[in-house]
C-alpha cells in the first residue's frame, strides 16, 4: 500500500528519482571544519521549488544575507525531471553547488564519492535541534556520519470508502488495524461484489515489506533480506488477493496517480494518501467525499513510513562555514514551520510537530489528517533503504509481478530479486 516517495513532493510535481551514477571520486574535500566567519558567495540548488514558493525563498535568502553580511547566496531551482542525473553530472563535472537539496537515496553515492560533508563532524551542535529519525535517514549503511540536514517530512493516513465497506457487509466504523484485517476485508469485498471492488491498487513494495517487519537489509549494509519467511509470508498473502482479485489487476503496472485515479473513481475500496487529497476528493469526487474513511496506516512494527527531503552540504565547498550556517538555517525551527505552513508537509525539527498547528482540531477533516499524521511522524520510520536505488525497485517490481501471476512462487520471486538487488548494490560499491 506504497504511497510512495513521490507523495513527498505531491505539492510541488510528479519527481521521478533515477539512480545516480558517475559520481567521480574524490577525497572530502578537506577539512570538516565549519567553524570560522560565516561569509562569501554560496550556491543553494533546490528540486523544482521555485514555481510555486519564489517569494518564501528568496525572503529567506534576504534574512539570512542580512543576518550574515558578506555573504551572497546564489539560488538556483532544477526541474523534477532528471534532478538525479543533474546532480550525477555536477558531481562528475567539479560543479556541485555549495548547498544541495536531495532526498536520502540521492546522498548515498554524493557520500561514497566524498561529495557530502559529514554533520556529524562538521555540524554535531545541531542535531538535538531536530527529531532522532529524521537526523538518521541520511546516514549510509557502511559508514560512519550523516550526510544531510533533515528538512521537510510526510507520512499519510489510509484513506478507505466507507459505502464500499458498507456494501460488502462490513462495519464502515471499523476499518482494519492489522494485516490479518486487511487481507480478510479485502477477500470479503471481493466476494460480495464478485470482484467488481478491489481493495488495494498496488503491488507490495520494499516500503511495505518494512512495514509488515520484513528485514530488509543486514546490518552492515552489504545485502538485502527481504526475501526471508515473513518476506515470503506477505507476498503469498499479496498472491491470494491478486487471485480474488481483491487487489486490482491492473495493480502490475499500476503509478501512485494510477491508482489514486482509480480510488476517485470508486473502483477500490482503500489508498493511502496525505491531506492534500482531501481538497481534490471533495472537488472531483464529491460523493466519495461524502462517505470517505479515514484511518492510520497499518504497520506489523509499530512505526509508520516517513519521507524525508534533506539539504546537503558538499564537502568541496570553498565557503564551509557560511554553506553550512545556510544549510542550517533553512532546515531550523522557526524556517521549517513557516514552510509547512504553505504547503502540506511537516517540520523535522523536535518540538515543532507539538505547535497547536499539529495538535488542535477544529473540526475539519484536513486537520484531523494533518494533527494524526504529525502525531505519528514522532516515531516514524524512512523505511525505504537509502542504498535502494530505481533499478533495485524495477527488479522487486518485476518479480513480485511473476509471483502474483503465478510464473515462480513467492519464495523464488524475491530470492530473485535479492540477488538481482544485491547484484546492483555491488556495482555501486
Amino acid at each position: 500500500m506504497p504511497i510512495s516517495r513521490r507523495a513527498l513532493a505531491a505539492a510541488f510535481a510528479v519527481c521521478v528519482l533515477l539512480p545516480l551514477s558517475a559520481c567521480g571520486s574524490g577525497d572530502d574535500g578537506g577539512s570538516t571544519d565549519a567553524s570560522g566567519k560565516v561569509e562569501g558567495d554560496i550556491t543553494f540548488q533546490t528540486w523544482n521549488l521555485r514555481a510555486n514558493f519564489k517569494d518564501y525563498f528568496e525572503g529567506l535568502i534576504a534574512d539570512f544575507e542580512k543576518k550574515y553580511p558578506g555573504t551572497d547566496v546564489k539560488w538556483v531551482d532544477q526541474p523534477a525531471e532528471g534532478y538525479a542525473d543533474k546532480i550525477s553530472a555536477d558531481a562528475a563535472g567539479g560543479t556541485l553547488p555549495d548547498v544541495v537539496n536531495v532526498s536520502p537515496d540521492l546522498v548515498a553515492p554524493l557520500a561514497k564519492a566524498g561529495l557530502a560533508l559529514d554533520l556529524d563532524k562538521a555540524a554535531a551542535q545541531y542535531k538535538k535541534e531536530y527529531l532522532d529519525g529524521a537526523w538518521a535517514s541520511h546516514q549510509i549503511p557502511g559508514m560512519t556520519g550523516t550526510y544531510a540536514f533533515p528538512w521537510y517530512l510526510n507520512t499519510g493516513p489510509l484513506f478507505y470508502n466507507k459505502s464500499l465497506f458498507k456494501e460488502a457487509g462490513l462495519d464502515a466504523d471499523q476499518p482494519p488495524t492489522t494485516y490479518d484485517e486487511l487481507f480478510a476485508d479485502a477477500l470479503q469485498i471481493a466476494q460480495k461484489t464478485d470482484g467488481k471492488v478491489a481493495t488495494l491498487a498496488n503491488v507490495p513494495t520494499v516500503e511495505d515489506f518494512g512495514r509488515y517487519g520484513v528485514p530488509l537489509m543486514n546490518k552492515e549494509g552489504t545485502a538485502f533480506t527481504f526475501n526471508d519467511a515473513k518476506g515470503v509470508e506477505l507476498l503469498t498473502k499479496y498472491k491470494e488477493l491478486y487471485d480474488a482479485k481483491a487487489l486490482d489487476p491492473q495493480a502490475l503496472t499500476a503509478t501512485p496517480e494510477s491508482s489514486g485515479k482509480k480510488f476517485l473513481t470508486e473502483a477500490v475500496a482503500m489508498n493511502p494518501g496525505s491531506a492534500l487529497d482531501l481538497g481534490n476528493f471533495k472537488k472531483q469526487a464529491p460523493n466519495l467525499y461524502k462517505n470517505i474513511g479515514i484511518t492510520d496506516q497499518i504497520t506489523s512494527t509499530g512505526h509508520v513510513n516517513m519521507y524525508v527531503m534533506g539539504v546537503m552540504v558538499n564537502a568541496q565547498t570553498k565557503q564551509k562555514p557560511a554553506a553550512v550556517a545556510f544549510a542550517h538555517y533553512v532546515t531550523d525551527a522557526a524556517h521549517q514551520m513557516s514552510f509547512a505552513k504553505k504547503v502540506a508537509i511537516f517540520p523535522s525539527t523536535a518540538g515543532s510537530l507539538d505547535d497547536p498547528y499539529f495538535t488542535k482540531e477544529d473540526g475539519t477533516d484536513e486537520t484531523r489528517v494533518r494533527v494524526a499524521a504529525a502525531k505519528s511522524l514522532k516515531t516514524a520510520v524512512n523505511y525505504t533503504p537509502v542504498l535502494f536505488s530505481e533499478q533495485m525497485k524495477t527488479e522487486l517490481r518485476n518479480e513480485v509481478a511473476k509471483a502474483l501471476q503465478g510464473k515462480e512462487s513467492p519464495k523464488e520471486a524475491l530470492d530473485n530479486a535479492v540477488e538481482a538487488c544485491d547484484r546492483l548494490l555491488q556495482q555501486q560499491g
